[in-house]
């Protein structure tokens, strides 16, 4: 909980999603700690999953990799590990309810507390269902992650006074990827969330270029970008570093 509180503190925050293990294990933790070195504030990284229902054909395609790369849960959290022995950066997991449900509430939530995963976010566990998952995972000290989405109105007060860590806006309709337009009123759903509660919200689908960022952080107290450092990933490989070097720090101007 404190790192994730230290990624907004006094910052507008960064925060970079990659799947694990595309392209390999060994170059996920490098990924990591060079969007670090960049000025990322806090990592998501991506368990792959056969049937990621949020995900768009970028993200979809990188879980293909990972998987016919042998990718497991547990070399998931080998990634975390490794991490932890050089860097004390946020880590969320992003991952779907299956994957928790079958490695066991329990075991899972005992074994990110072990490797130092500081949150989980679930984007098909809705409000109503999601109490369970926090109750375990509340035992280890892993924060879950509310999303709100603009279908959300009627619910972005409900959802906002009981979320943890950071509240995840989804900036647009729709499953993850990079957009030219985003048209959603986002300053009037931040604004509805600030309402009620003083927890840090960061905007994420869709968001790409630097005026994207820059106008996003007018609202919100960080911003996340996913399909943009898969696309970046996918492109070059084992050779990645200096390319999303240079792009994290393009999105921080």
């Amino acid at each position: 909980m404190n790192r994730i509180k230290n990624a907004f503190q006094d910052q507008k925050a960064f925060i970079a999603f990659l799947t694990a293990g595309d392209p390999t294990q060994e170059k996920t933790v490098e990924y990591i700690l060079e969007m670090e070195k960049a000025g990322a504030s806090l990592i998501e990284i991506g368990i792959p999953f056969s049937d990621p229902v949020a995900e768009g054909p970028v993200i979809q395609e990188a879980n293909i990799r990972s998987l016919k790369n042998k990718m497991t849960t547990d070399q998931v959290f080998d990634i975390v590990m490794n991490v932890r022995q050089c860097s004390q950066i946020p880590i969320c997991l992003m991952t779907y309810l299956n994957p928790v449900f079958h490695y066991q509430y329990d075991k899972f939530f005992q074994k990110c507390q072990e490797v130092g995963v500081d949150g989980i976010i679930i984007p098909d566990c809705p409000y109503e269902e999601s109490q369970e998952v926090k109750k375990i995972a509340k035992v280890y000290g892993i924060t879950v992650i509310s999303m709100i989405a603009p279908t959300s109105q009627d619910r972005v007060k409900m959802i906002a006074k009981e979320a943890e860590g950071f509240i995840y806006l989804v900036s647009s309709m729709g499953v993850t990827g990079v957009r030219q337009d985003i048209h959603t009123d986002v300053s009037k759903i931040v604004h509805n969330i600030k309402a009620v509660t003083d927890i840090p919200v960061a905007i994420g689908f869709g968001i790409h270029s630097p005026d994207q960022a820059q106008e996003m952080r007018k609202y919100a107290d960080g911003v996340i970008v996913g399909s943009a450092i898969v696309k970046i990933i996918a492109q070059y490989g084992e050779h990645a570093h200096n390319a999303l070097y240079e792009y994290v720090r393009s999105m921080l101007i």
